[in-house]
Formats: structure tokens, sequence, C-alpha cells
């Protein structure tokens, strides 16, 4: 479960933190709103290809940070499978330097997109209009 989200000099976005509510959470607004925007930096937290240009601020490094809050033991066992301490708490963050290179991070440590996209599989469950 996402527990928070800070998307920093990514797209349109120069900061914003937030927490989603931990049941449902709906994201509505008008075309132009930001909510592929919001959607596409999630979509960096589960291993999803970079872009260069889509920094706010060019001379600036993107960060994207989501905080989860894990609860099975396929969570679990994933860690014990990259030799990574288990904690019910995770954090991931990726970061896009203005040169285009990104990095992934689980908790500190890094991973490569392989490795996070095994990891996010179970993390999040996002619909769109045509599910």
């Amino acid at each position: 479960m996402l527990v928070s989200l800070l998307i920093e000099n990514y797209a349109l976005i120069d900061s914003v933190a937030m927490e989603p509510d931990p049941h449902l959470n709906i994201i509505t607004g008008e075309t132009g709103a930001g909510k592929s925007i919001m959607l596409g930096a999630i979509g960096l937290l589960l291993g999803e290809r970079a872009d260069g240009r889509a920094l706010f601020a060019e001379a600036k490094k993107c960060v994207v940070e989501g905080k989860f809050h894990l609860r099975t033991e396929a969570h679990a066992g994933w860690f014990q499978r990259y030799d990574f301490e288990f904690e019910a708490e995770c954090i991931i963050r990726r970061e896009i330097a203005p040169s285009g290179k990104s990095r992934a991070f689980v908790n500190d440590s890094p991973v490569t997109l392989e490795v996070l996209r095994e990891l996010s599989e179970n993390l999040l469950d996002i619909h769109s209009q045509n599910d």
C-alpha cells in the first residue's frame, strides 16, 4: 500500500507531496489537470523507463519517492531472494539526472529496473478509464 508520494522536478511539477487514503483513491480532473503526469511519476516507481526530457528544471535532477507499507509474505520472499533486509515500510526512489541517466533504489540500496519491476508487481493496482 502506498503511504506517501514525493515528486520533485518532474514534467510540470516543481515539488509535491501527498499521503493517499489507505483505502480507495481516485484521481479525477479536467483535461490538462495533471493526472497523467502523476501516473507517469508513479510508473517510475514501478520500474517504467525514465525520460530525461521529463525534467521540470533541466539543471536539477528529478526525484520520485514512494513509501509503501508491505504486508505479504511474497514481499518478504523478494527481499530474502535479493539479500535485502525485509521491513514493513519500504521506500522506493527513482532519480533522473539532467543527463537523462536514471537510478533506482529500494531502501537506499541500488537496484536494476528489472528487479524493481519484480518487487512492484504487487504494490499497486492502477485502473484507467478503459479498464
